[in-house]
């Protein structure tokens, strides 16, 4: 792994008592390395993130973790809205659905892992998290390519480990979407999104081959598997 500094201004003090507890995955959405980066430290554009990493694992260190970047807009998670203050934002090269999503490559993956476990070293993170998870209604990203369970072998976040039990108790989950959404809500996601947003966005993270073309599930069904990884995960407890 390559650090490379780059200090723009694209960014603010944390609010007095904010510390970073989560760390935020995004895919930068744009054609190229290049176009990322213009739009990451430019000031006009108002976006920043603290970290860059493009195609071949290199890292651009774009803004200290200590203070607050402009990564997560309107978002949310466990009764937080203001995400920004409280996360330390890493943007990964990658054109995105709308440009040509594609698989990350193993050097970002490993450099992603790198990059959080040294983050975990000097912060207390409770949660390793998507755009898509706090920000549900409106993103996607880094989506169902991003190796979330390889990340979650390494120590970095978690992974549903499904139990029989888990599997019993998602059967009667899935038949309420009453009951299913009071889970998703304990485990942290916007209680006002739209419930078929908050499972997609669930699922993208900890189900992605449901988005598979030959899987016969279906993005946005609270069914039972989705749901079993669901119970397994808040089992696990993120606290």
């Amino acid at each position: 792994m390559f650090l490379k500094m780059f200090k723009p201004k694209n960014f603010e003090e944390r609010p007095e008592g904010k510390r970073p507890y989560i760390i935020l995955l995004h895919y930068t959405g744009m054609h190229t390395m290049g176009e990322a980066k213009e739009r990451l430290t430019n000031p006009k554009n108002k976006v920043s993130a603290h970290y860059l990493v493009d195609d071949i694992g290199t890292v651009f260190d774009l803004v200290e973790e200590n203070k607050r970047a402009w990564h997560a807009g309107i978002a949310y998670w466990k009764r937080e809205s203001d995400i920004n203050s409280v996360s330390i934002g890493i943007e990964v090269v990658n054109p995105g659905h709308e440009f040509g999503y594609r698989p990350f490559t193993d050097e970002q993956m490993y450099t992603v892992r790198c990059l959080c476990q040294e983050i975990q070293s000097r912060h207390d993170i409770k949660y390793v998290l998507g755009h898509s998870d706090v920000a549900p209604e409106r993103k996607i990203d880094p989506g169902e390519l991003f190796d979330w369970s390889y990340l979650a072998l390494e120590g970095v976040g978690g992974w549903p480990y499904i139990t029989s039990e888990d599997y019993k108790e998602a059967e009667e989950l899935a038949r309420s979407d009453f009951e299913s959404k009071k889970l998703f809500d304990l485990f942290g996601y916007n209680p006002m999104a739209a419930h078929v947003d908050v499972i997609t966005a669930f699922q993208r993270h900890f189900f992605p081959e449901v988005f598979r073309a030959d899987h016969p599930g279906k993005p946005g069904d609270a069914c039972e598997e989705t749901m079993a990884r669901l119970v397994a995960l808040n089992r696990w407890k993120i606290e």
